[in-house]
C-alpha cells in the first residue's frame, strides 16, 4: 500500500467519505457513503463527478507540420488521424505486431498539436512507445501539471454550464479551450458511462477549487470506481486489461467502427499499422471469435473468467460481468466462438460447479444519451 500513488484530490476524497482501494497503481475511491447503487443511478438521472486524474495526458507537439505528426501517429494504430477535424476527438488503439491491442485511447486535433489520453496502467509503456516511434515527427510531452475530471449524466451540461457557459454549445466528441476563474480548461464532450458528459483537464492549482465548485452544484454527486465500472458495462464499453488486451484484435473486440474507411483495404492509406495483415484479413473474412453481450437468465451475476459452453463444448468466457442497476438484472460481456455469437444464441455458463443458462444479447444494455 505504501507504494501507491496518491491523487492530487486524495484528501478531498477522504473528506467526502471515499473508501480508498488500489487501482492501476493509485489509491482510488471505489465508492462514497451513498454506495455504488445510488451513485450509479444518480449518474443516470442527474450528474456524477469522477476523478480520473490517474489517466495519462500527453501532447504530441509537431516538429514540422501537424500533417506529418498525424501520419506518424497512424503508423501506431488503424485509425484515421489525418482526417480528424480541428476541435474534434476520436477513439483509437495502439496495436502490437500481431494485431493485439496494447492500449485504447482518446486523441484530439487541437489545431497545432494532438492531445492524447491513455489508460493509467499503460501510460508509462504508452509514453515510451510513442517516444520511440514518433520522435522524428514530434515531441512527446507528458502532461504532469494538470488533473482530469469527468462529469457525466443527463444534467452534466446544466451543472457545468453554470461555471463554464461555453460548454453548452459543444457536441459529442467536440474539444474546446474554455476558462474558469482564469484557469484554462481543456474540455471534451465525452466520457465512459454511455451518458452525455464532459472530461475536463484542469491546471493543478485550480483542481480542488474547481472540483469543489462542481460538487456544490445541486445536480452533482461524487462517484467512485464501482459505479464507473457498472456504468461502462451497461454501456457495452471495453475495460483495458479485461475485455481487450494484447491477445485481442480490434475486429474480435467489435471495435471495427473505430477503423475508418481510409485505413481499410482499398482506402487512401490502407494498412501501414502494426498487425495490419491480421486486422485486414479479419475485416474481410471475419475473426474466429467475437466479443458479445450476455444476459444471464437467472439473478446470479456472472463475473470475469466464467467459462461459457454450447452444450458440452467450451466456446469462450466472460471478461466483464456484474449487476446492471439501470437494467435491473445481471449483465456481462465476453468472447465466444464466432459461430455462437449471433444475438439470441443460448449458451451455458459454469458458475460454482453448476451450468446456468445465458443468452447472447446486443450492446449497449442501456441506451446511450450522447449529444450529437
Amino acid at each position: 500500500m505504501s507504494d501507491l500513488l496518491k491523487l492530487a484530490l486524495h484528501d478531498l476524497h477522504v473528506a467526502l467519505g471515499g473508501r480508498m482501494v488500489p487501482f492501476a497503481g493509485y489509491d482510488m475511491p471505489v465508492q462514497y457513503p451513498a454506495g455504488v447503487l445510488k451513485e450509479h443511478l444518480h449518474t443516470r438521472t442527474a450528474a456524477g463527478l469522477f476523478d480520473v486524474s490517474h489517466m495519462g495526458q500527453v501532447i504530441l507537439r509537431p516538429k514540422g507540420t501537424l500533417r506529418d505528426t498525424a501520419l506518424a501517429f497512424e503508423t501506431l494504430m488503424p485509425v484515421d488521424v489525418l482526417g480528424l477535424a480541428v476541435g474534434r476527438q476520436r477513439y483509437g488503439m495502439f496495436l502490437g505486431a500481431d494485431g493485439g491491442i496494447l492500449d485504447d485511447l482518446m486523441f484530439a486535433n487541437r489545431g497545432d498539436h494532438i492531445f492524447v489520453v491513455v489508460n493509467a496502467a499503460c501510460k508509462t509503456a504508452d509514453i515510451a512507445h510513442m517516444t520511440a516511434q514518433l520522435s522524428g515527427a514530434c515531441d512527446v510531452i507528458p502532461v504532469t501539471d494538470r488533473g482530469l475530471l469527468a462529469l457525466q449524466g443527463p444534467l452534466a451540461e446544466v451543472a457545468l454550464a453554470r461555471l463554464v457557459p461555453g460548454v453548452a454549445a459543444m457536441r459529442f466528441m467536440d474539444v474546446a479551450y474554455l476558462t474558469w476563474q482564469g484557469a484554462e480548461l481543456w474540455i471534451s464532450r465525452s466520457g465512459y458511462t454511455g451518458e452525455d458528459g464532459y472530461e475536463i483537464s484542469v491546471p493543478a492549482a485550480h483542481l480542488q477549487p474547481f472540483a469543489e465548485a462542481l460538487l456544490h452544484q445541486p445536480e452533482v454527486m461524487p462517484i467512485g470506481l464501482g459505479a464507473r465500472d457498472s456504468l461502462r458495462l451497461e454501456a457495452g464499453l471495453c475495460l483495458y486489461g479485461h475485455d481487450i488486451d494484447t491477445t485481442t484484435s480490434p475486429v474480435e473486440a467489435g471495435l471495427t467502427w473505430a477503423i475508418q474507411k481510409a485505413r481499410r483495404a482499398g482506402g487512401e492509406r490502407s494498412g501501414g499499422f502494426p498487425g495490419a495483415d491480421r486486422v485486414l484479413y479479419e475485416l474481410a473474412h471475419g475473426p474466429d471469435r467475437l466479443r458479445v453481450g450476455l444476459r444471464p437468465e437467472g439473478r446470479a451475476p456472472m463475473r470475469e473468467g466464467t467459462p461459457l459452453f454450447a452444450g458440452a463444448e467450451p466456446v469462450g468466457s466472460i471478461t466483464s460481468g456484474g449487476f446492471g442497476p439501470s437494467v435491473g438484472a445481471p449483465i456481462a460481456m465476453g468472447y465466444v466462438a464466432a459461430r455462437h455469437a449471433a444475438t439470441g444464441t443460448p449458451l451455458l455458463a459454469e458458475l460454482r460447479g453448476k451450468m446456468l443458462p445465458v443468452v447472447t444479447a446486443p450492446m449497449p444494455f442501456h441506451p446511450t444519451t450522447y449529444k450529437r
